[in-house]
């Protein structure tokens, strides 16, 4: 991938989630089994940033323990006075440098590496000095509208605490996904103010002062609407992780694995599982679990960090851990294993 300037990812995670109910930030809580910060990063790791920097505030300690097997660097946020704010935070680490840099928040876990790979390629390819992600949304509601000039190129956003009744019917949505030279990012935010309901600086604010200083400025509209939207409660954290368990499932499925309930089937990111092997309803496929090829897993079983060779049969309502069952085994149902001891059926 050829690049007019090195590429830097800063990831927003430092804020708390207030609307999540919960005394854990908001980017630790757990979608498919992992954080969902984790996801965000794993999408953005096919554009092999040149540096990735996680924008930290609040439970810091906490988000950064979780980030030991990704190869990042933290920036710490030292007030929570908005998005802007903490884009500026990690000005400092990227001195003396010209960057692209690519902007997205940590709670955004159903963003596909395919759509940012399209964007970045369509800022380069307009020679944008930045780009904004929008989409289309049926119920914009909570979110930033996209607003346009008479020509049709974008002059600006208006978070909806600050719009009009008009501007609140506009369902073309801010996605909250940026691409902006460095050089330019930066001397914008030292300009942004806080004279907005909130009295935070918004990162949306570059985009009028782009327009304003006559930069280049498009839009990206991304393809898929739910993928880059924000999880703000319990509710859209459920809906999250239905969603990527069936894109997960469905890659499986695709791959030649049976699934005869799929909406009950759990499989981790990690776990691998070879063809024509079949999973009965309820089966929860966890850690890096390895399945060999046909196999069958009766209903309820779980299997966690385990080596299944091939033929392995496993009877309905088991539990395996850290165990390794050989070619041709048969599990009765209802057995516990817990390491590599002998299986022992439940009473």
């Amino acid at each position: 991938m050829v690049r007019a300037n090195p590429l830097v990812a800063i990831v927003l995670a430092a804020g708390k989630g207030t609307r999540m109910k919960s005394n854990r930030a908001k980017v630790l809580h757990e979608v498919m089994a992992v954080p969902m910060l984790h996801h965000v990063l794993q999408a953005i790791a096919p554009l092999q940033p040149d540096r990735t920097l996680v924008i930290v505030g609040h439970q810091r300690e906490a988000v950064e323990a979780t980030l030991t097997g990704f190869k990042v660097d933290c920036v710490v946020q030292q007030q929570q006075r908005g998005t802007g704010d903490a884009v500026l935070a990690a000005e400092q680490s990227l001195a003396g440098g010209n960057w692209t840099v690519l902007i997205l928040c940590g709670d955004t876990p159903l963003i596909r590496p395919r759509t940012l790979v399209d964007m970045y390629n369509a800022h380069q390819g307009n020679g944008a000095t930045v780009t904004l992600m929008t989409t289309i949304l049926d119920n914009p509601t909570n979110y930033g509208r996209i607003l346009h000039g008479a020509d049709g190129t974008i002059i600006g956003i208006v978070e909806e605490k600050d719009a009009t009744a008009e501007q609140r019917a506009i369902r073309e949505i801010n996605a909250g996904i940026y691409l902006a030279d460095s050089r330019f990012l930066f001397h914008a935010l030292h300009r942004v103010g806080t004279d907005n309901s909130q009295g935070e600086v918004y990162l949306t604010d570059i985009i009028s002062h782009a327009v304003a200083d006559g930069h280049s400025v498009h839009g990206f509209t991304a393809p898929h609407p739910g993928d880059v939207l924000g999880i703000n409660s319990r509710i859209e954290l459920a809906e999250a992780h239905r969603e990527l368990q069936s894109r997960r499932n469905r890659d499986l499925m695709l791959q030649g694995v049976t699934m005869l309930s799929p909406e009950t089937t759990f499989v981790s990111f990690e776990a691998v599982i070879g063809e024509d092997t079949v999973l009965q309803a309820g089966t929860q496929i966890r850690g890096a679990t390895r399945i060999g090829r046909f196999c069958r897993i009766d209903t309820g079983v779980i299997l966690d960090n385990c080596l299944l060779e091939d033929e392995v049969r496993v009877g309905a309502y088991s539990c395996l851990s850290d165990c390794r069952q050989a070619t041709r085994a048969v599990i009765a149902p209802h057995t516990t294993i817990s390491g590599p001891e002998e299986p022992t059926p439940c009473t």
